[in-house]
């Protein structure tokens, strides 16, 4: 896996720490500028994230579980890859020191750019 982040971000620097504990290998790319490595690989506007990952010929924008990217990588659908707009509290790399988690979805990017949801996280979640 590569992961595009900037230098000086430490949720991202959780996610990664993560994603190696589910078994990811990671090659780590600080960018001073996300927003072309964005446009290069898909990612629709408004869903982007504070990092930017490649694996499997897909890209996983923002905090992404492992779980949801072991998934994709075992059913490999037709697609451009997941994405976890924003940066909900109590996903990976965004734990708050009380618990507190905020439900939100994992989507799923087509080819078009349009999304669908792959997966809910957090109270709630189905």
């Amino acid at each position: 896996m590569i992961v595009h982040k900037d230098p000086n971000c430490g949720c991202c620097e959780k996610w990664i720490e993560h994603v190696r504990a589910a078994g990811f290998t990671v090659d780590v790319r600080n960018e001073s500028d996300m927003n072309p490595i964005k446009e290069r690989l898909g990612v629709p506007y408004g869903k982007g994230s504070c990092h930017t990952a490649e694996v499997g010929g897909y890209v996983i924008e923002g905090h992404v579980p492992a779980e949801d990217i072991l998934r994709l990588l075992a059913e490999k659908p037709d697609a451009r890859g997941l994405t976890v707009p924003g940066m909900p509290a109590g996903s990976p790399g965004m734990e708050l020191p009380d618990g507190r988690v905020q439900a939100y979805a994992v989507e799923l990017i087509a080819r078009d750019g349009s999304v669908t949801t792959f997966a809910h996280h957090g109270p709630g979640a189905q």
